[in-house]
């Protein structure tokens, strides 16, 4: 679809395009788009060469600039930023976020009693030192415990509850603010004795320990979590597996990338990393991730299984551990194998069939992309590329094998996903619906969707291909 654009507007592949409604508003470019008309028509330009030649309003460099300034004679004269600068410099940038991009958090529906109060705008969590990045932390923190207390309209739950959710709608204080209703509206803390203050502390300190990285990031984390919640809606399991198993399941959607590095296994043993050295070249980072949520755990304040019996903890211990080591793509192949034998006879009362499914359940997904409106998937899987490039980037560097989907110059957008979704996702995703049918409009036929549409463009650019040629 962008390309079609860039096309159309006659632009390169590093020009940026912006898509406006006749009023003047910023629409998003995707297949969702609806028909223009004479009366009702999209106006296409061209704003950028590249985003580095995107230029703000000379009134924001200047405040910008003034900050800076300001900011420098304070700290020689007090040795530390203080506050309400940190707060000037976060709305700056902020502005300055929301000039170069499309309009959002328009529809937060959240509110406080019957008042109808609007809730302040985040920016992302801000690169830099590590100082700066604990000061972000803490800021995200009290915006959350702030917001904790406002509740959230029905409509957004609902809508929490299917895959169509479009993660890039929230900042993370908001993401944390949801994460909780999910935990309370599963029953999780009436059942399980969990203290409200304990849970926060736990999804704040899940939320310290991702990395800024392109992909494997909070918002992924957050994103595999709402589609695992959906999933337990959509397919009734409330009524089919114990209340322990949910919480497994939800738990580990929400630690499985914890502390990600942003380069994957095969990397971390050709470069004989510490993990891999650590875990003996086996699933090490899926190991070094349930060592990190279980070193959240190990810590009174964030203990969300602090009340339950010996018995029970080494249940969820082992079902956690259990679920994020099937997320490894190197045991895919076992595990969905292993689904398909059991699949026709499965069995609600049978234990190894139940932890089999719930490892299917959180490896659909972890990979659930896809399943969703294709304005939201596209986006991630840029920032899945990005991630794959800074790898094969860094293993030509080094001199170690490169990952052959993910070498820039090798791999395409299209190509990339018309395999990963005919080999890796539509078995996946068809297995489960065979046992729960409710599934193929929900999460299969959008799948299929975005294969068509990914193998229409890798045609389209094949042809583009051999008609260039001499």
């Amino acid at each position: 679809m962008p390309e079609l654009f860039r096309a159309a507007a006659e632009a390169s592949p590093h020009h940026i395009l912006k898509l406006y409604k006749a009023n003047g508003s910023v629409v998003k470019i995707s297949p969702m788009l609806e028909p223009n008309s004479q009366d009702s028509y999209y106006r296409l330009e061209v704003v950028a060469s590249d985003f580095q030649s995107v230029t703000m309003p000379t009134d924001v460099d200047n405040m910008e600039h003034r900050l800076c300034h300001l900011e420098t004679k304070v700290l020689e004269e007090a040795g530390k930023t203080p506050e309400i600068i940190r707060d000037l410099k976060s709305q700056v940038e902020s502005f300055k976020r929301k000039l170069e991009s499309v309009k959002h958090l328009s529809w937060m529906g959240l509110f406080k009693d019957d008042s109808t109060q609007q809730l302040p705008k985040f920016p992302p969590k801000a690169k830099g030192p590590q100082s700066n990045m604990e000061e972000e932390h803490q800021q995200v923190r009290t915006k959350f415990l702030n917001m904790s207390s406002l509740q959230v309209t029905e409509d957004v739950i609902e809508h929490l509850k299917t895959p169509i959710f479009d993660n890039w709608q929230w900042e993370a204080p908001e993401m944390l603010v949801l994460l909780q209703v999910m935990f309370t509206d599963l029953d999780f803390l009436t059942v399980f004795h969990v203290e409200v203050d304990v849970l926060q502390n736990f999804l704040f300190e899940v939320y310290r320990h991702y990395n800024n990285i392109p992909f494997h990031n909070f918002q992924h984390c957050f994103c595999v979590t709402q589609m695992m919640y959906g999933l337990i809606w959509l397919t009734d399991l409330r009524r089919k597996l114990g209340m322990m198993d949910l919480l497994i399941m939800l738990t580990a959607a929400l630690c499985h990338d914890l502390d990600h590095p942003g380069y994957n296994n095969v990397y971390q043993i050709n470069a004989q990393t510490d993990l891999a050295l650590r875990y003996n070249d086996i699933s090490p980072l899926e190991n070094h991730h349930c060592a990190v949520a279980f070193g959240i755990l190990a810590k009174e304040e964030s203990n969300i299984l602090k009340h339950l019996t010996t018995e029970q903890y080494k249940h969820m211990r082992a079902g956690i551990i259990k679920c994020i080591l099937a997320t490894d793509m190197a045991r895919h192949n076992e595990i969905l194998n292993k689904f398909k034998t059991i699949q026709p006879v499965f069995d609600f009362r049978n234990k190894d069939h139940k932890e089999v499914l719930m490892k299917i359940m959180v490896k659909v997904s972890d990979i659930s992309n896809e399943a969703r409106p294709m304005a939201v998937a596209e986006p991630w899987l840029d920032c899945l590329l990005q991630e794959f490039f800074n790898q094969s980037d860094t293993e030509k560097l080094k001199g170690l094998p490169v990952t052959p989907f993910m070498d820039r110059d090798k791999v395409s957008k299209p190509s990339s996903q018309t395999s990963f979704i005919r080999f890796v996702l539509m078995p996946l995703f068809t297995e489960l619906t065979k046992l729960f049918p409710c599934l193929e409009q929900h999460i299969l036929e959008p799948v299929r969707r975005a294969l068509e549409y990914y193998s229409d463009l890798e045609r389209a650019t094949q042809e583009g291909e051999a008609a260039s040629k001499p």
